[in-house]
């Protein structure tokens, strides 16, 4: 594992029109060592043939050697053939012509040695290539900023492999769709120098309170894809881990990704603004009778009546600004609502948060916090004590109006 080191700050390009690729027909090798299951994608229009690229001058990854026959496999099951190198005196107009998309596969430091090597690789995105950068692929190119704009964001720094949460934010693109809301993943999860998001459409972030050692913040992109220059690039920060290249989302994901940057299979990789802060994993007691608000799931109103924390009563809040909110169920990914304008209890059943589940979010002098229903302007309340559903019916805050905010 490498030593985090610091890096120049390089700015971003702007991410220019899009032109289509050209794509040419071969036959697939066979793969060295093949995942065991098929991952089949969206039907592609016609072959195609990518180059996958690992050369490195920094630090080599082990699990190199599995990503190129993970991807020699998909080729072999998605109809497109798959030439891997670490020649860069391939990188010539007239050989670099033949691929729909370039991959580089964790190739570090400065692994497209020439300059004339960069014009061409340069010339092949504008006039509509397909770019492909897994996991140390942003760790490269540092002193050619151009590839640092197409990548989206150079490498930071990264704490010890572990555990994760990905959050999935498209969910129509080919890489992303299908794959959960949220999903585990273990990996070496990267930090960049800066957020890319401005500048790239995010496919799936990490959720930073889900592992240690992170210094992106909360807004933390890990997978984005882009139309830059002319061409199509997509990437993912995953991929450090040989394990990473049997995993069927993280095959899904650069399955998706490849098809896409080969114009393949459509795509819409438009810029996103940066979306709300959300905070993950909190819990609401009730002042009422000491219980924690629990989410049944989308039928069921919510109810301050449990005696213990599970998925059920976690919840996201999410930072709507101006000292808004909205809550979203962990147990079903849907938002809380002031069902009827608040004439019927809370239910956490709607796929976005608007007006009827905006919440005013106040803090009250006792450390307890009150929430106010933007539809209504009344209070929420643990009505009953608990006994019965959550409901915004309440003009003033009491007890019952009042609860205490954790985090897991």
């Amino acid at each position: 594992m490498r030593t985090p080191r610091p890096r120049t700050r390089l700015a971003l390009l702007a991410a220019l029109s899009l032109s289509a690729a050209a794509l040419l027909t071969a036959a697939a090798p066979a793969a060295d060592a093949a995942p065991a299951r098929a991952f089949a994608g969206p039907a592609a229009a016609a072959p195609f043939k990518v180059l996958v690229f690992s050369k490195t001058t920094g630090y080599r990854h082990d699990s190199i050697p599995a990503g190129i026959a993970a991807i020699q496999q998909l080729g072999l099951q998605n109809n497109f053939t798959v030439v891997a190198t670490e020649d860069d005196t391939q990188f010539t107009d007239a050989n670099l012509a033949q691929y729909a998309a370039v991959v580089f596969l964790s190739a570090t430091g400065d692994p497209v040695t020439t300059q004339s090597e960069k014009d061409a690789f340069q010339r092949y995105i504008e006039n509509g290539g397909g770019y492909v950068g897994i996991h140390a692929a942003s760790d490269s190119g540092y002193s050619w900023s151009w590839y640092g704009s197409l990548v989206g964001a150079y490498f930071k720094q990264h704490p010890a492999i572990q555990p994760a949460t990905v959050d999935v934010e498209d969910h129509t693109h080919p890489s992303t769709a299908g794959l959960p809301n949220s999903y585990t993943h273990t990996d070496e999860w990267y930090d960049f120098q800066t957020n890319p998001r401005s500048a790239v459409h995010v496919l799936a972030s990490v959720d930073d309170s889900s592992y240690s050692g992170s210094t992106m913040g909360a807004d933390h992109p890990t997978t984005w894809c882009h139309d830059f220059d002319g061409g199509r690039a997509w990437y993912t920060g995953m991929g450090h881990t040989i394990e990473s290249y049997t995993e069927p989302n993280f095959l899904h994901l650069l399955l998706g990704g490849i098809q896409t940057a080969a114009g393949a299979v459509a795509a819409d990789c438009s810029a996103g603004s940066t979306p709300p802060p959300v905070e993950h994993g909190i819990h609401l007691k009730a002042h009422a009778n000491g219980k924690y608000v629990t989410a049944p799931g989308t039928t069921q109103p919510l109810i301050a009546g449990s005696t213990t924390v599970g998925t059920n009563e976690t919840f996201d809040e999410v930072d709507l600004g101006g000292g808004n909110i909205a809550l979203r169920a962990h147990v079903n990914n849907q938002f809380v609502t002031a069902e009827n304008a608040g004439a019927q209890p809370l239910i956490a059943n709607r796929a976005a948060a608007a007006g009827w589940e905006t919440f005013q979010l106040i803090h009250n002098s006792d450390g307890s916090i009150s929430l106010k229903a933007a539809v209504n302007g009344r209070y929420v309340t643990a009505e009953n004590a608990g006994a019965a559903a959550l409901i915004a019916n309440r003009t003033a805050i009491g007890p019952w109006e009042e609860f205490d905010l954790s985090t897991s």
